[in-house]
């Protein structure tokens, strides 16, 4: 079975991880067993990735749409703006690390919100996040090309890898089949935001967007750790305490 430590952390958020993805030691009596079970590991991904989204979408959302309803959509974006420089302020006195990924989209939320409260459309406002995920999914399609998949840059931040499992071909295989597969995801969600941006009202969009864009997600999750799954087992990689 696949263990997993209750204090368990990515070690990008200043805490040292206290387990660690490695092959198995078939000395080891102790050692875990291949029985990996999906639904421990699709818990544990959601514990680690469940308050992101809480942050970065559903909260943003209900506040552009209060806010929208009872002073307009120029102070709506505004709202949001303060929302995302606040959650990263509340980060940093916490003495919790802020990823770059963060910033950058805290720089293109800035830029985003000048353009749409200069031009007061909030078409302008909500197209530029579409163009933003299209370039993601180049960008991921580019450095598979190139040999240097991004998921296996990220991938410690939800499943701390030791270095000689990163360096098998079957896991950078893997890296390179799920960077294939998150940039499918992103531009789905970029055809659906254009798709519902061009169709429904502001109100609707800012509410049905984000169920659409997390339902894309959920299934790349889940496609994910199934296909993760299937690898660390023929692999025999487990779950191991560290330290």
């Amino acid at each position: 079975m696949i263990r997993f430590g209750r204090d368990a952390a990515p070690s990008r958020h200043g805490v040292a991880p206290t387990w660690m993805l490695r092959p198995r030691d078939h000395g080891d009596p102790h050692a875990p067993e291949l029985s990996a079970q999906k639904t421990v590991l699709l818990r544990a991904v959601a514990r680690r990735g469940l308050p992101g989204i809480v942050e970065a979408s559903l909260i943003p959302a209900a506040i552009f749409v209060l806010t929208n309803a009872s002073f307009g959509a120029r102070f709506a974006m505004i709202a949001v703006l303060v929302w995302g420089c606040a959650s990263i302020t509340f980060r940093r006195c916490r003495g919790r690390a802020v990823p770059a990924l963060v910033l950058v989209g805290l720089a293109a939320l800035t830029l985003r919100t000048l353009v749409g409260v200069i031009s007061g459309s909030t078409f302008a406002y909500f197209a530029q996040p579409v163009a933003t995920t299209a370039a993601i999914a180049t960008v991921l399609v580019g450095s598979v090309l190139i040999g240097r998949p991004l998921v296996a840059r990220i991938a410690h931040d939800f499943c701390p890898i030791s270095p000689d499992v990163a360096a098998k071909p079957a896991v950078t295989a893997l890296f390179a089949g799920l960077t294939a597969l998150w940039a499918g995801a992103q531009v789905l969600t970029a055809a659906a935001t254009l798709t519902l941006l061009l169709t429904v009202d502001t109100p609707l969009f800012v509410i049905v967007k984000p169920i659409i864009t997390m339902s894309i997600s959920a299934t790349a999750v889940a496609i994910t750790v199934t296909w993760a799954l299937r690898i660390a087992h023929r692999e025999e990689l487990v779950f191991t305490h560290v330290g």
